[in-house]
């Protein structure tokens, strides 16, 4: 029976020095878990009640338990190396297979798919119209191919302020290359419906009514047709046109563009002093955009960023918990299965409820503490060695037994 005792101590040994050797060989691996020998005592089936006198059967390995604990984070210079601070695990589809993992390695592959290094397409929410984010169900992840499409300008937005010293007209009749025809100007960039940029201009001539502006317009230098009246009250406010928009005349474009057509907002014009201002210059156009990076914000949100200035989400990051994460089954490769003691995969994204952040350009390390793995080597080395002396003692009672005579 001795025998048998120490065997079974051999065994748990061997299997604890295993695990505590696949700890260190891992201690490098982005998103590795360690794995901790759980002991179990034996005793042999005993149907006659005497507890009191049984005498244990040695040790068995009851399971080895996974730590999740959290990693330290690495910072990289790659914008979609992804790590998480907190609760959570990466989402990945593996050939129709949906699996789980820490380590966020990630990289497009030749069709613009995001994956990890075991080519498995990282999931998230996609986008929806309205600016959110569709929870309800899952995609891969897909960086975009070719240009932004441009968006044609049709609001300009002109804060300003004209002198109050208004009530003479210009002798000369309007005309944008006269600078005597007009009191004050002002231009900015606008785009037609192909991207392509144009120049609005805004001149400012006052009339023989004090506190009255005719506002003329022009695109690339020529005008757009009859003017636009401005009217301030005795505070300097604006009263004409009510409202302070002025839809421009629609322009034809000679490059096969829509024609454009422009809401000119000038709620915010103001009529004090003797000094000309602009406080604001916008307009909602934009060109035809190349693809600069990818951002991940901290919830998880997916951006596309391009020449133009514009950005585009891509996705919300697809982040998951378990009520039981040591109830993962490990398929190697740092991934996790999700399984019945695991307990269906609770969803959710970044810095929500009890998920972590998102960390862009960041790789979680291994969780394993390399100092604490080599004090166990020894401590589960003299384990071994003692059962080994228990075998050897028990050899030598039973030699000595065999001897007598």
């Amino acid at each position: 029976m001795s025998f048998q005792t120490a065997l079974s101590g051999l065994t748990a040994a061997s299997r604890d020095l295993t695990v505590t050797g696949h700890n260190i060989a891992n201690a490098n691996t982005a998103g590795f878990k360690g794995g901790r020998t759980q002991f179990a005592e034996v005793y042999a089936a005993s149907s006659l009640g005497l507890a009191a006198t049984q005498t244990g059967s040695g040790v068995r390995v009851s399971g080895i338990q996974q730590q999740f604990g959290q990693g330290s984070i690495d910072f990289t210079n790659n914008a979609l190396d992804l790590s998480i601070s907190g609760e959570g695990f990466f989402t990945f589809n593996a050939n129709g297979a949906t699996v789980y993992s820490r380590a966020g390695s990630l990289s497009p592959d030749r069709n613009g798919m995001v994956v990890n290094t075991q080519g498995h397409k990282l999931q998230v929410y996609p986008p929806q119209a309205n600016g959110t984010f569709d929870a309800g169900r899952l995609t891969d992840l897909q960086l975009p191919v070719g240009d932004a499409p441009p968006q044609a300008t049709t609001n300009v937005t002109l804060g300003l302020n004209l002198p109050a010293a208004s009530g003479t007209a210009p002798v000369n009749a309007f005309d944008p290359a006269d600078a005597s025809s007009y009191s004050h100007t002002t231009s900015l960039t606008v785009y037609d419906s192909l991207g392509a940029a144009h120049t609005a201009s805004f001149y400012f001539v006052p009339t023989d009514t004090a506190g009255q502006w005719d506002v003329h317009s022009a695109l690339d230098g020529t005008s757009t047709g009859a003017p636009t009246t401005m009217s301030f009250d005795a505070n300097g406010a604006l009263s004409a046109p009510v409202g302070g928009t002025v839809t421009l005349p629609a322009l034809a474009q000679a490059n096969g563009a829509s024609d454009l057509e422009i809401t000119l907002d000038l709620s915010d014009a103001t009529q004090f002093g003797d000094n000309f201002n602009v406080t604001a210059l916008t307009q909602d156009g934009f060109a035809t955009g190349r693809l600069t990076g990818i951002e991940v914000t901290s919830g998880g949100v997916v951006q596309a960023r391009y020449t133009n200035g514009q950005a585009r989400a891509l996705g919300q990051v697809a982040l998951a918990t378990f009520a039981n994460p040591q109830g993962l089954q490990a398929l190697g490769d740092t991934v996790w299965a999700e399984t019945y003691v695991s307990g269906p995969a609770l969803r959710g994204a970044g810095e929500s409820g009890s998920f972590g952040s998102v960390q862009s350009g960041s790789l979680e390390l291994s969780n394993v503490d390399l100092t604490a793995e080599l004090v166990h080597m020894i401590t589960a080395q003299r384990n071994f060695q003692a059962n080994a002396q228990m075998i050897s003692t028990t050899d030598q009672i039973t030699q000595t037994v065999l001897n007598l005579r």
